[in-house]
């Protein structure tokens, strides 16, 4: 799949990669899609809760080595 704009969040503690994906998607029209790559675990839960809380669509997520992968499509 692809997305309009990515997420660095490598290095990030909770809550931050949240905190940094909200700013993001600001600034992106309803359906865009943000890719979020993290390496926090906590973020396997803070993120769909986000999107859930929000009301953003978790399109995907999936695990890449030590990476975490989110799809997030703004509502």
């Amino acid at each position: 799949m692809e997305w309009d704009a990515e997420l660095d969040a490598l290095g990030m503690l909770c809550p931050l990669p949240v905190l940094k994906a909200r700013k993001r998607l600001e600034s992106l029209a309803p359906g865009q899609v943000l890719r979020v790559v993290a390496d926090d675990p906590a973020a396997v839960v803070d993120m769909p809760h986000f999107c859930a809380e929000a009301g953003h669509e978790l399109v995907s997520s999936d695990i890449d080595g030590p990476e975490l992968i989110f799809l997030i499509r703004k509502a």
